[in-house]
């Protein structure tokens, strides 16, 4: 069995300081084989808040796959924006934009969706998708499959921007089913929640599962607690742990697990 931490949309200058350590706290107690960080790590995408996220990282002795957000792309600085959009995040985050972790058990590709040209939706173009196509395709099909995007592939209950939704993503979605996608990790909406491809996009073959984490530490909580999620993998059977702030108690609790095993139709609770 196999443990990712994912945790998304830490937002740094915009965010509660009295969460950090617990967050790490409980990271270091789950001990994962890999942590999952689903963009938008900073607020304004400013050196600043580059550099307090990368010291806060630091501080997680774990393997680490990192994609980017639309807030990690410079809001204000236009030339900054449309000529090198993601320099910062390169520079003190990471420079592979296209990150890939892989062991015996699972495979796990990141992508970018960040773009200049939209405030924040994302995207994913064709050559994308079709290099993360090739990346899953190589791996054997007992290989839990996993994805990693900032933008999501579905939406959470009672969300009605469609627009948050990744560009392409019906596409993707049927290309990486092709080479046996298991699971689409996710952030950008602020709040937890566990979709499933055939429930959005009908049938292309086996159902993947969908899963949202929340903000982990920001002040930007839209009406929700901040939390993350904890994947417990193996070939045949997922465990999504949902991990919750409890200010009470000033630390991370568990309060949601949900189950999946893997049928002939894919992955059904």
């Amino acid at each position: 069995m196999k443990t990712i931490a994912h945790i998304s949309d830490l937002h740094f200058g915009c965010i509660d300081e009295a969460l950090l350590a617990p967050l790490k706290n409980s990271i270091d107690a789950i001990r994962p084989d890999l942590i999952a960080i689903s963009g938008d790590l900073t607020q304004r995408a400013r050196v600043h808040q580059f550099k307090a996220a990368r010291a806060f990282l630091k501080t997680l002795a774990f393997p680490q796959l990192i994609v980017p957000g639309n807030h990690d792309v410079p809001l204000y600085n236009i030339v900054a924006r449309f000529f090198w959009p993601l320099r910062g995040y390169k520079r003190y985050i990471a420079r592979n934009l296209a990150p890939l972790y892989a062991d015996f058990e699972i495979v796990v590709a990141g992508i970018n969706t960040a773009r200049s040209l939209t405030i924040k939706d994302g995207r994913i173009n064709d050559e994308q998708i079709e290099r993360t196509r090739e990346m899953l395709c190589a791996y054997d099909e007992d290989i839990v499959k996993i994805v990693v995007t900032h933008h999501p592939f579905d939406l959470p209950e009672g969300a009605t921007d469609h627009g948050d939704i990744v560009g392409r993503a019906k596409r993707a979605v049927q290309r990486f089913a092709t080479c046996g996608a298991d699971v689409f990790l996710s952030g950008h909406m602020h709040q937890s929640h566990i979709g499933s491809t055939a429930l959005r996009y009908g049938d292309h073959g086996e159902s993947a599962l969908i899963v949202h984490a929340g903000t982990a530490a920001s002040l930007r909580r839209r009406g929700y607690q901040n939390g993350f999620n904890v994947l417990r993998v193996e070939k045949q059977r997922i465990a999504v742990e949902h991990h919750e702030w409890d200010e009470p108690k000033k630390q991370f609790a568990l309060i949601a697990v949900r189950h999946f095993i893997r049928s002939d139709k894919g992955w059904v609770a």
